[in-house]
């Protein structure tokens, strides 16, 4: 599995978003990339991850920044987690698993003693030449993209 630090080459991709239309990364070049991985549409942290985005978008936006986000949910539940919560952003179904096998987020998880493959949260900040510039590995859900510009700015 890699692991993509600060510095490296974001690994390129083209998905269809929640609107089935195909989204291509290496497209957002000159702009800010928040690209966030979580596990699933509709949970209680995804959830919460997505409207702080949704709730701080404007600013992020004003700031330069263009939001993704991954899940190996097809396009169907996007479109139904977009829906529901009125999110602005583009959400990325990865339901072959290649992009969050490129990105290092597909593993073993365990919940209740039980272990699974997952996807694990996590966020990658990538700058206008479409190289890593931030790693956020420990999300804080509930303020994800405060936390983000909190980073940023220290």
């Amino acid at each position: 599995m890699a692991t993509l630090k600060v510095g490296d080459m974001a690994p390129d991709f083209t998905a269809n978003n929640q609107n089935q239309e195909q989204i291509k990364l290496s497209s957002y070049r000159g702009k800010k990339v928040i690209l966030y991985f979580y596990p699933k549409d509709n949970t209680p942290g995804c959830t919460a991850e997505a409207c702080s985005f949704r709730d701080n978008y404007q600013s992020l936006q004003s700031q330069g920044f263009e939001v993704l986000g991954v899940s190996v949910d097809d396009e169907k539940s996007h479109k139904k987690f977009e829906s529901k919560f009125d999110l602005p952003f583009n959400l990325i179904a990865d339901t072959d698993k290649k992009i969050v096998e490129a990105y290092g987020v597909w593993g073993e998880k365990s919940m209740y003693g039980k272990t699974y493959m997952g996807t694990t949260r996590k966020t990658f900040v990538i700058d206008e030449e479409g190289k890593i510039a931030l790693v956020v590995d420990k999300v804080d859900t509930k303020n994800s993209s405060q936390q983000l510009l909190d980073l940023l700015n220290n």
